[in-house]
């Protein structure tokens, strides 16, 4: 079992649903966003998803694709992101997943990219720009090297499209809540859960709810219908509107222990 559907399985033991929280690597540089990573592990988060910056993202929205652009700008790099994965192996990080775009894969490499990937520490991929019919390569690599591929899905996604993005994905399906891109909401669209109920009866894979969630509420509205949340902008823009790293540790960390508490029920951390 691979260390992500442990933590699935974890959180559904505690009746409490998995929280992931998203970063960008290298926003505004390595240093900061090592801090937070480590604050997120501080307040007991059960994943975390770090961005690879890249100029044409896919489905983010403003705020990241800021986050993005200020990355770039610093001079960030693969190897780079690589490097700072591999100094917080200590054994006390989540999993952590690399959301990157098949482009940056490709032209380092598939074979050599998940390789890298898993010696420095990473637990899964999620690909948003890889169709599932296109992923058979992507996803040998990574079960040579013990990653999962995360796919994701979409309100307006075929069932034809659907049934072979279930057979492609593994540790979890990233579910986007909305049509769009990325971004804070104020509230979720109801036929969400519906759409959950679906996939819940087409597949055993737990499922986690992403793009537009940023309140303690819209997390308690996901209770018994998904397994875990994902939450992005509201981290990104913290982490932007923080004077340093120090700042933006202690604001994302104390943002990610209320969306923590949230889940349900509390598990002990280091922050606390």
């Amino acid at each position: 079992m691979s260390p992500i559907s442990e933590v699935f399985q974890s959180a559904a033991r505690e009746s409490r649903m998995a929280f992931m929280p998203f970063v960008t690597a290298g926003d505004p540089d390595l240093n900061t966003t090592s801090a937070v990573l480590c604050s997120l592990r501080d307040a007991g988060v059960d994943l975390i998803e770090l961005g690879f910056p890249y100029s044409d993202p896919i489905a983010d929205g403003p705020v990241i694709q800021a986050s993005y652009t200020r990355a770039l700008n610093s001079g960030i790099t693969v190897d780079k992101i690589f490097q700072m994965m591999e100094s917080l192996k200590d054994g006390t990080m989540p999993p952590v997943l690399a959301m990157v775009s098949f482009a940056i894969i490709f032209r380092h490499g598939t074979a050599l990219f998940v390789e890298h990937a898993a010696k420095a520490g990473f637990s899964g991929l999620i690909i948003p720009d890889l169709p599932a019919d296109e992923a058979s390569d992507v996803v040998a690599a990574a079960q040579k090297h013990g990653l999962d591929v995360v796919q994701l899905i979409a309100p307006t996604t075929t069932a034809e499209r659907t049934k072979q993005i279930l057979a492609a994905s593994t540790g979890f399906l990233y579910c986007i809540s909305v049509a769009g891109t990325t971004g804070v909401r104020i509230e979720l669209p109801k036929e969400l859960t519906e759409q959950l109920k679906s996939l819940r009866a087409q597949s055993k894979l737990p499922l986690a709810v992403g793009f537009g969630i940023s309140s303690p509420e819209q997390v308690s509205a996901l209770e018994g219908v998904a397994d875990g949340i994902i939450v992005g902008s509201a981290i990104v823009r913290r982490m932007a509107e923080a004077k340093d790293s120090a700042a933006a540790a202690a604001s994302v960390g104390a943002f990610a222990k209320e969306m923590r508490l949230a889940t349900g029920k509390t598990k002990p951390s280091k922050g606390t």
